[in-house]
């Protein structure tokens, strides 16, 4: 008998093979295509909240589950690092509001920080209540969604009640990597995505019924989702493998607010799983008739997020491993290895999967109207490099597929581009930079230093799109022109560091010491001539 190690390897290696086999000429077939996007769509960037205001006890602010998570240290976080100042947004709102007009952009998505508005809020209701593992929390979020739809809708007419709510039930409530940092293998999750599609359509009704007349504003969920493309297309269980892992990934909050309940391949299998553990009832909670018919319909429009994309594969997970949402869907996700790496472990530019993606939301949701609300990539690099050229070409293929994907009949309204800033990515800490602005950290001025996509991604949008080959081309090099002296900008950064701090400290100090010479001699002359 084969060690399991053994077993695993040579199954992995058979994989790889598979894929190579399989994937001989990638989907990548279409040429780029040449054109402009539809009159009034709506180009942005984006960031959140705690990643890049700071500032988290100033001005009567209150602790957030974040705060709480980062403090506690204990490894959560990539060298242990907090967002307590992140890019000091909190106190650089007009130089940041002078970058987004520098972009251009038509739109800012940003997030509000609930400690900040109620500073007994959040954090007293995870510690009380637990969070999202109880239901009562759906009334306090329509509180709290009522209270910024009272003070900003005046101003605010595209609201998003969550951004990738995902990401939050599976792991703050499952691996632990997120605040609250809870590992409820199987179950925390799902009851954590349950409250939290309730709190959801609380919230749209709220703002339904009160202040739609007087706003006139949407409200909608921003849903993060990878595309899954089947290893094999003439394998029919990879086929559906890949089905499976769109509806887990995207159809767990997608579908109760278009449909009113979960997709049926999740209550199938989770159900399934669950009985085979021995349990009485499925680990994955369910709407009553009232609930379905109150959560159907609750979205004026669908907020997208994507970055990636990944290969399918079946695979049987036994239920005697227990419970968890990864063995719950029976499939293994695969990269190709000749996809162009990003520098985080996670990220591959394949441009292809995003209008496949934006295709299968338009058929499967009613071709609802979709702003993309995070679209970007990420890269571990030095201090002195701001000529992100691979960061440009990630842009100009994803925005060209979507267009593609518009021309498909995608309803599409707006893009958001991820992030504004370099800033803190929760788990990981300040390793990786999503920003167009470099944020130097390690100065406590958190200055900003422009990268060589900020020009192009101008141009695409001055443009609204991509005119012509020549011109195109054209962007690409004057993008790339900046980087020299964007870069010499940056490398003087460490001497006039040290130049501000021998005015600010050293300077100071010794002027100090002067003085107190001076009044000691004084002391001592006195004394002598008395």
């Amino acid at each position: 008998m084969k060690p399991v190690w053994v077993t695993t390897l040579l199954w992995m290696l058979l994989l790889v093979l598979r894929l190579g086999a399989v994937r001989m000429g990638s989907p990548e077939e279409d040429s780029f295509y040449y054109g402009t996007f539809p009159f009034g769509f709506s180009w942005g960037v984006g960031s959140s909240a705690y990643q890049t205001e700071g500032a988290w006890d100033q001005d009567g602010k209150g602790p957030s589950i974040w705060d709480a998570f980062t403090h506690s240290g204990k490894g959560k976080v990539l060298g242990n690092e907090t967002a307590d100042v992140a890019c000091d947004g909190y106190h650089k709102v007009q130089e940041d509001i002078i970058l987004l007009r520098e972009l251009h952009v038509s739109h800012y998505r940003f997030s509000l920080s609930w400690p900040r508005l109620l500073p007994t809020g959040v954090r007293l209701l995870q510690v009380k209540y637990g969070g999202w593992q109880n239901v009562s929390m759906a009334n306090y979020f329509r509180d709290y969604a009522n209270l910024c739809f009272e003070a900003f809708g005046d101003r605010v007419k595209h609201w998003i009640t969550f951004s990738d709510p995902r990401a939050m039930a599976e792991k703050g409530y499952e691996t632990g990597h997120h605040a609250p940092g809870l590992k409820l293998r199987g179950t925390g999750l799902y009851k954590a995505a349950h409250h939290i599609i309730k709190a959801h359509a609380q919230a749209w009704h709220s703002y339904n019924t009160t202040w739609r007349s007087k706003q006139q504003g949407l409200v909608g969920i921003s849903l993060n989702c990878d595309w899954g493309e089947p290893l094999d297309i003439s394998n029919p269980k990879d086929t559906e493998a890949a089905e499976r892992y769109l509806q887990f990934c995207l159809g767990w909050f997608a579908n109760p607010v278009y449909a009113g309940d979960y997709p049926q391949v999740m209550k199938d299998y989770i159900g399934r799983k669950s009985a085979e553990q021995g349990l009485e009832m499925s680990r994955l909670p369910v709407f009553s008739l009232q609930e379905k018919s109150y959560i159907k319909g609750t979205s004026d429009f669908l907020g997208l997020g994507h970055f990636t994309t990944r290969y399918i594969t079946e695979r049987n997970y036994p239920s005697r491993q227990g419970p968890s949402y990864q063995n719950d869907r029976d499939l293994m996700e695969l990269v190709d290895p000749n996809w162009p790496d990003l520098g985080s472990k996670w990220l591959y530019s394949v441009p292809w999967g995003f209008r496949r993606l934006l295709n299968f939301a338009q058929t499967q949701y009613g071709n609802p109207p979709i702003y993309v609300m995070e679209n970007g990539a990420s890269q571990k690099f030095h201090c002195t490099q701001l000529c992100d050229e691979w960061r440009i070409q990630y842009l100009k293929g994803y925005i060209n597929e979507m267009l593609k994907a518009i021309k498909d009949g995608a309803n599409i309204k707006g893009y958001t581009s991820w992030s504004l800033l370099d800033k803190f990515e929760w788990e990981k800490g300040y390793s990786d930079r999503y920003g167009f602005y470099y944020v130097e950290f390690n100065d406590r001025n958190k200055p900003r230093y422009p990268k060589a996509s900020v020009q192009y991604y101008k141009k695409i949008i001055i443009a609204s799109g991509f005119p012509n080959p020549r011109e195109v081309e054209s962007w690409h090099q004057k993008a790339l022109e900046t980087c020299s002296i964007n870069n010499q900008m940056l490398a003087a950064e460490p001497l006039l560091s040290h130049m501000q701090m021998v005015t600010e400290i050293v300077v100071p100090t010794v002027c100090s010491l002067c003085v107190l010479i001076a009044a000691v001699l004084l002391m001592l002359l006195l004394r002598r001539q008395n």
